[in-house]
């Protein structure tokens, strides 16, 4: 259910009709609403989960992919993906701001260390310079997004293809 909404949210954003979402995912409305009484409650569980997923890529990629750099780059390009999934929380959640809070930590708590530990193994490894900090990149990039609504000739992830050649040693 999770991954529909998700899916559904990229599309269609966060006030998506549930009989969509219960479509995409397979259910009956009622499943949806067992499970997720308010539509903040669904927001919530879908970013939580799209968290985890991004936290838990960090050390697969970091073994499997040919270099501390392409694993960053990896890991950045679902970083980018959670980010769009994540468009309009903010709005969703605005009568709940004590909520919206406790996930934004949860947000830093889970990926800043994760960002760090590829930023530091890429660092070691020659691949980029030292001295970039998680959030600052982590920052950038969701900076370099934010533009993508507006023009649908923007790309950003051919503008964080550049930060990241910026990254690079020479």
């Amino acid at each position: 259910m999770l991954d529909a909404a998700a899916e559904v949210f990229v599309t269609a954003g966060v006030d998506a009709p549930i009989r969509q979402i219960a479509a995409r995912a397979g259910v009956g409305m009622a499943t949806i609403y067992r499970h997720f009484p308010t539509r903040a409650d669904l927001v919530t569980a879908v970013y939580r989960h799209q968290i985890e997923a991004c936290a838990q890529a960090g050390p697969s990629l970091l073994a499997d992919a040919d270099s501390p750099f392409d694993a960053l780059r990896q890991w950045i390009d679902l970083f980018v993906d959670f980010l769009v999934t994540k468009h309009g929380l903010a709005d969703a959640l605005q009568s709940d701001s004590d909520r919206f809070a406790a996930l934004h930590a949860y947000f830093l708590d889970r990926l800043l260390p994760v960002c760090a530990q590829l930023l530091d193994a890429a660092v070691e490894s020659g691949d980029i310079r030292s001295g970039t900090r998680p959030y600052e990149l982590m920052r950038g990039i969701g900076n370099l997004c934010v533009g993508r609504d507006n023009d649908p000739r923007y790309d950003p992830r051919r503008l964080i293809a550049l930060l990241l050649r910026g990254l690079q040693a020479s």
